[in-house]
C-alpha cells in the first residue's frame, strides 16, 4: 500500500499537473503540495475533499494509504512494548522481592497475574 504523498504525486502526475499547477488549484503553496508528496506533511481534513475532487478520485482512494495504518502501527507498537515492558517487570519484582523477602504468596500471585494478563494482550493483538 502507497503512502498518501506517494498516492498525491502519482495521481497528479496522471493528470499531468506539476506541483505548482496543483498548489494553485488546491490554494496552497508548492511547497505544501512538495511536503505532502514527501509525507513530510498531509493535507488538513478539509483539504482532503477538495484534492480528491481536483485530482478526479474518490475520497476513499486517497485516504487508504499508509497515513492512517502508520499512525495505528505506531501506536500499536507502542502499546506493544509497554506490555512487553509491563510483564518483564513484574517477572523481574517477584524475582528480586522473592529472594529478599520482601513479598508474599498472595502478591506475587497478582503481580504475575498482571504479567501474564499482559503478554495474552500482546500475543492477542498479534494475531
Amino acid at each position: 500500500m502507497k503512502s498518501i504523498g506517494k498516492t498525491i504525486a502519482s495521481l497528479r502526475k496522471k493528470k499531468g499537473y506539476t506541483q505548482q499547477e496543483l498548489a494553485e488549484k488546491m490554494n496552497v503553496t508548492d511547497k505544501a503540495v512538495s511536503k505532502w508528496e514527501r509525507d513530510l506533511s498531509y493535507p488538513d481534513i478539509n483539504t482532503i475533499a477538495r484534492l480528491a475532487d481536483v485530482l478526479e478520485v474518490p475520497v476513499n482512494d486517497l485516504l487508504n494509504t499508509k497515513m492512517q495504518n502508520g499512525v495505528v502501527t505506531k501506536n500499536k507498537s507502542l502499546v506493544n512494548l509497554i506490555l512487553k515492558a509491563v510483564a518483564l517487570a513484574m517477572s523481574i519484582a517477584i524475582i528480586v522481592l522473592n529472594v529478599l523477602g520482601q513479598i508474599d504468596v498472595k502478591s506475587s500471585l497478582i503481580m504475575l497475574g498482571i504479567g501474564l494478563f499482559s503478554i495474552s494482550l500482546y500475543l492477542l493483538g498479534n494475531d
